[in-house]
C-alpha cells in the first residue's frame, strides 16, 4: 500500500478562509493532473450534505471535493457536529449519527474519536497523491488542546507539516501570527512552516515589511499575500455568518428568508441567489418578514420544534399569515416543511427535550420525530409539470396526514411533499432542488420573474473554482508550497 502526501492548513482563527483555500488548492493540484483528498477531522456545521456511501459531511468538504474531482466521502470529515442549542450538539462520526451531546462532555469524547479520525485520514491516503488537511479554528485555542482532534493534537498524530492562515481584512494580522506560534508548545512550533496571509484589499506591497517582523519572532517563512477574491461570493457558504443578502434590484423577485437559530442546509439558496432578477433576503431577528416579498422560503432546521418557537416569538407567523393573504407563495424545505403542518412531535427528545407543538396549520398533517435519519441522494419529477429534478434528503421524522395526498414530487414513484388546493403552498423534504437550473427557471417563471434566468448555476460553481486555483497560483510561491508537499 501506497501513502499519499500531506499538508495541513490551520487558522489563526475561525473564517479567516482556510476551507475556500483548501478548495482552490484542491482545484490547482487537480489541474496539475494529481490525485487530491480533501480532509477535515472535525467540523461544526449545520450545513451538511449527503455522501454517495451514504453518510454526510460539512458542505465545505463537499465543495472541496468538487475541486479535487472526487467523489464525497464520509472520510473526507470523519467528525461532524451538527449544533442543537448553545451548549449542545449532534455528533455525525463516519456520516452517521454517533450520539449528542454537551459541550463539556464532549471534550472527553475526543480521545474516543481519534481512532475514527486517523482510519478516515489512513483510508484517504491509500487512494491520492496528496491529502489537503483542514484544521478547525486555531491551534491558539490552548485550553482545548487536551485530546485535540482537530488541529495540532492531529498534525502530530499524523506527523504532519502545517501551513498557518492569517486573515488580514479583519486586522491585527501580525499579532494573530506571532501570538498563535507563541502559545504553542515547542513540537507544535516545529510544525509550523510557513505561512498565507490571506483576504489582502490594497496595495500588498505595503506589507513587505512585516514579512521580516512575523520571520524575526516565529522562523515562519510566507508562501505569499493573498488579495481579496471576489468570487468566493459565487461558491456555497460554509458558516451562516457568511451568509450576505445578495441585495435588491429595481423590479426583481424578492425571496425572504427568516433567519431562525438553527438554520441548515441554507446553500438550499444560492442558487437563487445567484440569478441576477432575484433577490434573496435573509430577515434577522426583530425585523418583520417583508409586506413585498415574492416567496417565503422556510428553510431546514437543525432543532425543528426550538426554530419553530422562534419564529412564533418574533411575530413571524403573523407575518407569514398576511403574506398568504396578499397571495404570496410559501415555500417549506425539510423543517420548515414540517413547521407548515398542524403538529410537531419530538417524543424520544432527538433534537433536545422531548416536546411537542403545534404546527403553523398550513398543511393537514403532522410530523414525529423518530426512527432513523434519512440520508439519500434523491431523483425524480415535479407532479404538476413532469420536469426532472435530483437533490438529497437528511432529515429525522415522518410526516402523515391528508396533505399528502397532493404531493409536489415523485421520487422513483413514491409521492414527496405536499401543495395546497390553491398552489400558494409548497412543501417537501429535498434539498438542492435549485441547482437545477431547467427547475429553477420554471419555478421562477412561476414567480413572475420579469428576465428570465439566465445562471448555469453548475457550470458557473466550476468556473469560480478554476478562477480560485489560478489566482492561488498567481499569488502564491508555488515552488516552496510544493516542497512542503514533498512532491516537488
Amino acid at each position: 500500500m501506497t501513502h499519499a502526501a500531506a499538508l495541513m492548513l490551520q487558522g489563526t482563527g475561525s473564517n479567516v478562509g482556510k476551507s475556500l483555500l483548501v478548495a482552490g488548492l484542491c482545484r490547482l493540484f487537480r489541474n496539475r493532473d494529481l490525485k487530491v483528498m480533501p480532509f477535515k477531522p472535525q467540523n461544526m456545521s449545520n450545513n451538511a450534505a449527503v455522501t454517495a456511501d451514504g453518510g454526510e459531511i460539512g458542505r465545505a468538504q463537499a465543495l472541496q471535493a468538487k475541486a479535487a474531482g472526487a467523489r464525497p466521502s464520509v472520510h473526507m470529515n470523519p467528525v461532524l457536529l451538527k449544533p442543537q442549542t448553545e451548549i449542545g450538539a449532534q455528533v455525525v462520526v463516519q456520516g452517521s449519527v454517533f450520539g449528542a451531546c454537551q459541550a463539556k462532555d464532549y471534550h472527553q469524547l475526543k480521545p474516543e474519536l481519534m481512532k475514527y479520525v486517523l482510519e478516515s485520514y489512513h483510508h484517504l491516503r491509500s487512494s491520492a497523491d496528496l491529502v489537503l488537511v483542514e484544521g478547525a479554528g486555531s491551534p491558539a485555542e490552548v485550553n482545548l488542546r487536551a485530546g485535540d482532534i482537530a488541529n495540532m493534537g492531529f498534525a502530530e498524530a499524523a506527523d504532519l507539516p502545517v501551513i498557518l492562515v492569517g486573515d488580514i481584512d479583519r486586522g491585527g494580522v501580525i499579532a494573530s501570527l506571532v501570538g498563535t506560534h507563541t502559545l504553542l508548545q515547542p513540537s507544535e512550533k516545529a510544525r509550523l512552516k510557513a505561512y498565507i496571509v490571506n483576504k489582502f484589499r490594497g496595495d500588498p506591497s505595503l506589507f513587505d515589511d512585516a514579512h521580516a517582523i512575523i520571520e524575526q519572532h516565529t522562523g515562519m517563512r510566507s508562501l505569499g499575500v493573498l488579495p481579496w477574491f471576489g468570487g468566493a461570493a459565487k461558491l456555497p457558504a460554509e458558516d451562516i455568518l457568511d451568509l450576505p443578502n445578495n441585495g435588491e434590484t429595481p423590479g426583481s423577485i424578492k425571496i425572504a428568508v427568516p433567519r431562525w437559530p438553527r438554520l441548515s442546509n441554507f446553500d438550499d439558496l444560492d442558487p437563487l441567489a445567484a440569478e441576477p432578477d432575484v433577490s434573496v433576503v435573509f430577515i434577522e431577528p426583530t425585523e418583520p418578514l417583508p409586506c413585498d416579498a415574492d416567496l417565503i422560503v422556510l428553510p431546514g432546521s437543525k432543532s425543528t420544534l426550538a426554530d419553530l418557537a422562534a419564529f412564533r416569538e418574533q411575530g413571524w407567523d403573523v407575518d407569514l399569515h398576511a403574506h398568504i393573504r396578499r397571495g404570496g407563495m410559501v415555500l417549506g424545505l425539510c423543517g420548515g416543511f414540517q413547521m407548515l403542518g398542524r403538529r410537531v412531535a419530538d417524543p424520544d427528545g432527538i433534537e433536545g427535550p422531548p416536546s411537542d407543538a403545534i404546527g403553523l396549520g398550513w398543511f393537514d398533517m403532522e410530523t414525529v420525530l423518530t426512527g432513523e435519519k434519512t440520508l439519500l441522494e434523491s431523483s425524480g419529477v415535479v407532479c404538476e409539470t413532469g420536469l426532472s429534478i435530483r437533490g438529497y434528503e437528511m432529515h429525522i421524522g415522518r410526516s402523515t396526514g391528508p396533505a399528502l395526498d397532493r404531493p409536489f414530487l415523485k421520487l422513483e414513484g413514491r409521492p414527496e411533499g405536499a401543495v395546497s388546493e390553491d398552489g400558494q403552498i409548497i412543501g417537501c423534504y429535498v434539498h438542492g432542488l435549485f441547482a437545477d437550473d431547467t427547475f429553477r427557471q420554471d419555478f421562477l417563471r412561476q414567480l413572475g420573474t420579469r428576465v428570465a434566468a439566465s445562471v448555469a448555476y453548475e457550470r458557473q460553481v466550476e468556473t469560480t473554482l478554476d478562477q480560485l486555483a489560478e489566482h492561488l497560483e498567481h499569488h502564491l510561491d508555488m515552488d516552496s508550497l510544493m516542497a512542503l508537499t514533498g512532491l516537488g
